[in-house]
Formats: structure tokens, sequence, C-alpha cells
């Protein structure tokens, strides 16, 4: 069954003396205001496209290496995946960082590194991701 998710975004002015609003419309969890200032620059409270990126990633990757981990009989205790996005302006997105630690028994430090490479290649934010150099540091915690 597919689904689909919608978001939608307010924005008024240019791009430089502008800002907007982004609304995710599915889930019905929030609005939040971005301008380009917060996004070349300092957050400043607001959000930018590269973080709500950075979030899709790591939710994804996190989903993904759990179902692979469970389907080889050794389901993880705790996954905690961070993606860093990086935003160059008047190139864009120039790279993403994942770092995953994860409680998993049974596994060899060789093991999780392998798992955690098949999630990074599987994740579907990942395949969609796949014009940007991607980048993964794993650690097995003990």
């Amino acid at each position: 069954m597919a689904t689909t998710r919608t978001a939608t975004t307010q924005w008024k002015g240019s791009l430089m003396e502008g800002a907007g609003s982004v609304s995710l419309d599915s889930s019905g969890v929030g609005t939040f205001d971005v301008s380009w200032p917060s996004r070349a620059e300092q957050a400043n409270g607001k959000t930018s496209p590269e973080e709500l990126i950075a979030a899709a990633h790591s939710s994804c990757f996190s989903m993904a290496l759990s179902h692979g981990l469970a389907q080889a009989g050794t389901p993880p205790q705790t996954v905690e995946t961070k993606a860093d996005v990086t935003f160059q302006p008047g190139e864009g997105i120039t790279g993403i960082v994942i770092s995953v630690r994860a409680q998993v028994d049974g596994l060899t430090a060789e093991q999780f590194q392998e798992a955690a490479e098949k999630a990074k290649a599987n994740c579907p934010v990942s395949k969609a991701l796949a014009g940007t150099t991607i980048s993964l540091n794993a650690e097995l915690l003990s």
C-alpha cells in the first residue's frame, strides 16, 4: 500500500529578505518558520530544508537498520542515529554524514558495520538522496 505525505510552505518576499513557514500537513504536528539567514547562517530558532532532510534521513536510517537487524535474528535494544546535512550557499547540499550508535546483542563490530552499510544503501531516503555523498560512522555499543 503506497502512502503520500504532505508538507506545505508559505513564503513571502524575496529570498534574502523574505521568510516563510512550513507546515507538516500529514501529521499535523507543527508549523515551523524558515528563512534564508536561518538556512545559510545561524538557525536562530528556525528550521531549514536541510534540517528537515536530516530528520527524514536519520529516522529512515534507524528504521532500515532496526528492520535489517531484526530480520537477521539480532534485533537492536537501542539505535541512535544523527544525520548532519551540509549546505553550501551557491553549491547546495554538499554531503551528509550519518552517525549511528546501537546496542545489539550477539553481533561483532564488523557484523554491525555490514548491517549499517546495508541500511545506508537500502534506506528509501538514502536512495532518494543518491545525488549527494553520504558517509557513515557506525559504533556498536556494548
